[in-house]
């Protein structure tokens, strides 16, 4: 179920519809959830509540913020498919975490959050914003549907979005006692580590471009 609706969510422009309409599916997006609460009165199980908490948390932690990162692919006057705009998001996320595990490896000493994340420090977090800001300048030259200035606030807001994700996903982890999110890929900490940025991430700049990128 929780599947199921995370899909759904994505049926509409995946179909031809534009973002515009977007607006005209908050009914649907809306009341999917509530089939989990009355799908979970026919499963018997003796924890419904968890069960309902865990199937929503993995349809707000995960679909949403990926049908927003796609919806920012449509950010422009006649709302015509754009890849730019949202490969410039992930190049600028990958080179955050390239310049942050870079100068982490090389330099890192102070912990920036050794309760959550032990490897992560404060020489990581510098190197990630030097390389983000670095790779916007790079990005905005080829990428013309955003100004400069708007491509240096992007890359502020996954930076410290991206890190923040990096930590939740870590939390989650750790709460749940397991070293890696699945076996898919091994040695990447599992399949949610190669996005666990964009994830919280994602939210925050589709807010950001759809108030001021206008």
């Amino acid at each position: 179920m929780g599947v199921l609706t995370g899909l759904l969510i994505f049926l509409p422009l995946l179909l031809g519809s534009t973002i515009s309409t977007v607006p005209n599916l908050l009914p649907l997006i809306i009341i999917l959830p509530y089939f989990v609460f009355i799908r979970e009165l026919y499963t018997k199980s003796e924890h419904p509540f968890t069960n309902i908490g865990f199937t929503l948390l993995g349809v707000i932690y995960i679909s949403v913020p990926l049908f927003l990162f796609y919806l920012i692919a449509f950010h422009g006057p006649d709302e015509s498919y754009r890849p730019q705009n949202i490969l410039g998001m992930l190049y600028l996320l990958w080179a955050s975490d390239t310049g942050a595990y870079t100068f982490g490896r090389i330099w890192g000493k102070h912990k920036l959050f050794e309760r959550i994340s032990p490897k992560k420090t404060w020489e990581g977090f510098v190197g990630g914003f030097i390389f983000a800001i670095i790779a916007a300048f790079i990005i905005a030259h080829f990428y013309t549907n955003f100004t400069l200035i708007q491509w240096l606030i992007i890359a502020g807001i996954i930076f410290i979005t991206g890190v923040l994700g990096d930590l939740v996903e870590s939390m989650f982890k750790r709460s749940l006692a397991i070293k890696d999110s699945g076996s898919l890929l091994p040695g990447h900490g599992g399949f949610l580590d190669r996005f666990d940025g964009l994830f919280i991430a994602a939210p925050f700049v589709f807010f950001y471009v759809t108030m001021f990128c206008n």
